[in-house]
């Protein structure tokens, strides 16, 4: 599976390796002496409230699925770039996961005057992204950057879900 991998991310190997490790850290973010996973979830936060906000579930869908590809690639290159398995400086893959967090409640947030739903969604990534209950931890043995960014992806999705929850039944 790992050489399938490489061909499917081949057109990271056009990329310098500087680069390839700059954005798999989003610069400083992921140097940051304390919580970088943390500080790469704010910026995902950022990344919502600016790009995702207001599109339409599609669209929604679309871009974050086109962000996740691109995160696995070049998390995968980054991986081999720096001779070590997802490294807590590698932040992009918490960066593109955030976003899938309020998938579908657009109009909740905007409802619930914003604020509380984006740090309730915030915790909620959080604690499954540090924790990985519920098998999320197994999809980090996945091969390269695949593994990377799964697991912050499975924290989404139960985020998303325990978020929609709340939303329906709680608030």
């Amino acid at each position: 599976m790992t050489s399938s991998l490489r061909k499917s991310f081949f057109w990271t190997h056009f990329i310098p390796g500087e680069w390839v490790v700059l954005i798999a850290t989003l610069g400083p973010v992921g140097r940051m002496r304390h919580a970088p996973g943390t500080w790469g979830s704010v910026m995902g936060m950022v990344l919502y409230s600016v790009l995702f906000h207001r599109l339409g579930v599609l669209s929604f869908i679309l871009l974050a699925a086109m962000m996740s590809y691109f995160a696995m690639a070049i998390c995968d290159a980054a991986e081999r770039r720096l001779q070590m398995r997802d490294p807590g400086l590698i932040v992009l893959d918490e960066f593109v996961a955030v976003p899938w967090v309020f998938l579908g409640l657009g109009a909740a947030i905007d409802g619930l005057g914003g604020w509380p739903v984006l740090l309730a969604g915030f915790v909620l990534f959080r604690f499954f992204d540090v924790l990985k209950p519920i098998g999320i931890a197994r999809l980090q043995n996945l091969p390269g950057g695949i593994g990377c960014v799964a697991d912050d992806l499975a924290a989404a999705a139960a985020s998303c879900m325990c978020l929609h929850f709340a939303v329906s039944f709680v608030l």
